[in-house]
């Protein structure tokens, strides 16, 4: 239902995401609005890897609301404002992610919405539509 591919042709990716997933089949489709590094008890860590972290965390509840899990990711955007540690950074992130390769695109801009705000995490989940499924067949 999802595959990940790295087509020939385009250089090979920088770090550990994929150039493209396809999405194929009945599909539930999951959109998680920007998750920022504050906690559910509104602390907010002063590193911005520490905000990462939570930040990953809450993309982690959002999935596990809606009966989803991290394989169900197909893409991840990932904002940070000002420095940050980039080998913290992706140590973090390939801690969270483990063998999973979704497509991803980070970058650096100016500010989030708050001056506090360091990392702001988006993302988009897929998984098969068992209720779908289940009506197509009992038809």
């Amino acid at each position: 239902m999802n595959s990940f591919r790295n087509p020939q042709g385009i250089a090979a990716p920088l770090a550990a995401y994929s150039h493209q997933a396809e999405i194929t089949g009945s599909v539930r489709w999951l959109v998680i609005s920007g998750q920022i590094g504050m906690t559910p008890s509104g602390e907010l860590p002063d590193d911005p890897v520490e905000q990462l972290g939570v930040a990953l965390d809450n993309v982690t509840a959002n999935l596990e609301a809606a009966g989803m899990r991290h394989e169900d990711l197909v893409k991840l955007t990932f904002y940070f404002a000002g420095e940050v540690d980039v080998q913290r950074r992706r140590r973090r992130m390939g801690e969270w992610l483990g063998d999973l390769r979704p497509c991803m695109t980070v970058m650096t801009v100016a500010a989030l919405a708050t001056p506090a705000l360091r990392v702001e995490v988006e993302a988009l989940a897929c998984t098969e539509d068992t209720t779908a499924t289940q009506r197509s067949e009992q038809r």
